[in-house]
């Protein structure tokens, strides 16, 4: 039994070392797989994300960069801005639902 607990313990890190020298994760400048962050400097994209997903990992850019989104639900939230969510996720609901591995899902997470 001894045995299988330290195997277990010498895969997990062995993982999050396999995490942390992931060259991708420092060339986004993010912390994490599936950890979203700003790049206000970037010159299109407001955000970048290093996805993974099982075995597959992908660098994504989205987001327009000085788009004025709706953001998280908020209480009084004008008409308008409810319009511009419901048309969003309308439009791009067939991207978002691909999951992890699209812009559209984190945009749909993150901005709107």
């Amino acid at each position: 039994m001894k045995h299988i607990n330290s195997s277990i313990n010498n895969n997990l890190v062995s993982a999050s070392l396999r995490a942390s020298k992931d060259s991708r994760l420092k060339r986004a400048g993010v912390s994490g797989f599936n950890k979203p962050k700003k790049t206000p400097k970037h010159n299109t994209k407001s955000h970048v994300v290093v996805a993974k997903e099982g075995d597959k990992v992908k660098t994504i850019r989205f987001g327009e960069q000085g788009a004025s989104t709706a953001g998280a639900p908020k209480a009084g939230e004008s008409d308008k801005m409810k319009a511009k969510r419901k048309s969003f996720k309308a439009r791009h609901g067939k991207n978002i639902a691909k999951g992890k591995m699209s812009a559209a899902y984190w945009a749909d997470k993150v901005k709107w």
